[in-house]
């Protein structure tokens, strides 16, 4: 019906039925009619022009990647994952964007990495948990005591980036960035600051998690394994009374409201990595793919320095709500724990990754403390 007047109509009608009514607009009195009609044609057209606007911004995205973190909305993880998608979006011309399900919502790692298996989902930020099911060797980077600061944890990504990179490649995914939840510590309710302080400890244990199970078996303790979400509860009942964390998360998940202290040395430095499924990225346009491994690697650089600002200010936010850092300044002590973390890494040679590849990455490491302490 609304392509009964205006344009339409005069159109379809023959050459000199066009110039007669052309001329009757000339006539006295007709030039209201034609303004008028002109009018007509073109608010009908704008109302198709706005009408169909939605239906061409929804057919614009031509790929959606179905993106999945436990990660709650409206932390720093979260925006900047929300500035990563507006980036691909504009720069791809809305043809790329993620579809993003934070909070957990999809479930913990191992339930989102069944989904990407299905189809259900395409990408997601992991930590090292979920790292390890795909690319078991990538979790040599939670090792117990192995880094001892951030410049040593950013040097070893450099030099082992394309084997880390191929290891996620032989498990079916494709890395678009690191992103580092940063340094754990252990809190308790009991003050901890040597090895055997741990004993009588109710330690938590990511179930499922080999490497924080080789840790706290070389400790003398058997700790009790729980899923993520059930960490606070358990703190309450006291079914635990000792956890593992960063400084922020352990303020943003509130399970700092629940212990007492805080050990001073970092237990380890925890990865975390956005990956996707190598399907889903093969199936983009090679244009598109640039655009997303391009600015992955920028957002998720940019993700990995805000959290370890956010690390250190957590730790101020922990003292001044009454959880007291216990030092540990006792070289015998320090000496001990690194060699019960080189007993924890050996103990998952074979299960995890080689000797030789452990090898490499403890000489790095080495190498860069030697020649950071000749400048």
């Amino acid at each position: 019906m609304i392509f009964t007047s205006g344009w339409p109509k005069i159109l379809s009608e023959p050459p000199d039925s066009h110039h007669r009514d052309m001329r009757e607009y000339s006539q006295p009195g007709a030039s209201s009619v034609y303004s008028w009609r002109l009018k007509s044609i073109c608010l009908t057209g704008l109302f198709l022009v706005l009408l169909h606007l939605p239906l061409v911004n929804a057919l614009s995205q031509e790929h959606t990647i179905k993106f999945a973190t436990i990660a709650p909305e409206g932390s720093t993880w979260m925006n900047v994952m929300r500035a990563y998608d507006a980036a691909i979006r504009k720069e791809s011309g809305g043809r790329l964007g993620f579809k993003i399900y934070p909070g957990g919502v999809q479930g913990e790692d191992k339930d989102v990495i069944k989904k990407i298996r299905i189809g259900q989902l395409h990408c997601a930020g992991f930590t090292g948990v979920g790292l390890g099911e795909i690319a078991p060797k990538v979790r040599i980077l939670d090792s117990p005591f192995l880094f001892e600061k951030s410049e040593e944890v950013d040097h070893v990504y450099q030099k082992l980036q394309t084997e880390f990179e191929e290891a996620f490649l032989d498990g079916g995914y494709v890395l678009l960035g690191w992103a580092e939840v940063g340094f754990v510590y252990v809190f308790t309710n009991t003050p901890v600051r040597t090895v055997a302080d741990m004993n009588g400890v109710k330690m938590w244990m990511w179930e499922g998690d080999p490497v924080a199970e080789a840790t706290f078996k070389t400790f003398g303790i058997n700790p009790i394994p729980l899923s993520v979400v059930d960490v606070l509860t358990s703190l309450q009942t006291g079914l635990i009374n000792g956890a593992y964390v960063s400084p922020y998360a352990a303020v943003a998940l509130q399970w700092h409201t629940r212990v007492k202290y805080m050990m001073g040395v970092p237990l380890a430095d925890a990865c975390g990595a956005v990956v996707i499924s190598l399907k889903k990225f093969e199936a983009l346009p090679a244009d598109l793919r640039e655009i997303l491994l391009r600015n992955g690697e920028k957002f998720m650089r940019e993700l990995t320095l805000k959290s370890r600002q956010e690390n250190t200010a957590a730790i101020t936010t922990l003292k001044k709500s009454g959880i007291s850092v216990i030092e540990v300044s006792s070289k015998k002590t320090i000496e001990e724990y690194n060699r019960l973390g080189k007993k924890a890494r050996q103990a998952l040679v074979g299960r995890l990754y080689d000797e030789k590849f452990l090898a490499r990455v403890e000489g790095e490491i080495q190498s860069f403390r030697a020649k950071d302490a000749s400048k």
